[in-house]
């Protein structure tokens, strides 16, 4: 019995549906997908269309519990990531923002905020040698942020600008953020 293209397009078709339904398959090939978009840098907004946070009124919790009040970070370059461990395009840029965290966790701030319990973020970053920490909000993130899916990140900058204002996964680590990142320093 001879298999024709046909019927073997419906063979790998069934493949991949099946390996998106069994959960154990789903997340790494999801993960895999983003990691192809996330090569991709994010781009800067539009200078007119730049929003600026007036409202730094926000309360977020590390997990030995140390209080950070959004507005210590007023008058600085910022980087929020709203994210989860269970999310496919937040997984696939985490190394990016892994290299742009060790090359500037000295000169910005970065705020990883996420929803789920520090046993189960610390576990995800423990795994992958991730070195940032993470904080859990303790009140509403400010209107400006209008989180809606992660990951969500933005770049801000000294005068509270949101200059990067990206939703899915992106290449943080690419020379258009360093640059973007340089002259927000300057």
């Amino acid at each position: 019995m001879k298999i024709t293209k046909s019927q073997i397009k419906n063979i790998i078709f069934l493949v991949v549906i099946a390996l998106l339904i069994i959960p154990q398959t789903r997340q790494p090939i999801q993960v895999l997908l983003h990691k192809g978009l996330a090569v991709f840098s994010p781009s800067t907004v539009n200078e007119s269309k730049q929003i600026t946070i007036t409202n730094y009124n926000w309360k977020l919790k590390d997990e030995n519990s140390h209080i950070l009040n959004f507005e210590e970070v007023r008058g600085k370059v910022v980087l929020v990531n709203f994210w989860a461990t269970w999310c496919p395009p937040c997984i696939a840029e985490m190394p990016s923002m892994q290299k742009l965290y060790d090359d500037y966790s000295n000169k910005i701030e970065f705020v990883f905020v996420s929803n789920e319990d520090y046993s189960k973020t610390n576990q995800f970053l423990n795994k992958n040698n991730y070195t940032f920490k993470t904080f859990t909000p303790i009140t509403n993130y400010p209107d400006t942020f209008d989180v809606s899916s992660i990951p969500r990140t933005f770049l801000i900058d000294k005068s509270g600008r949101i200059v990067i204002d990206k939703t899915g996964a992106a290449n943080w680590n690419s020379e258009t953020v360093r640059n973007t990142i340089d002259e927000l320093l300057k």
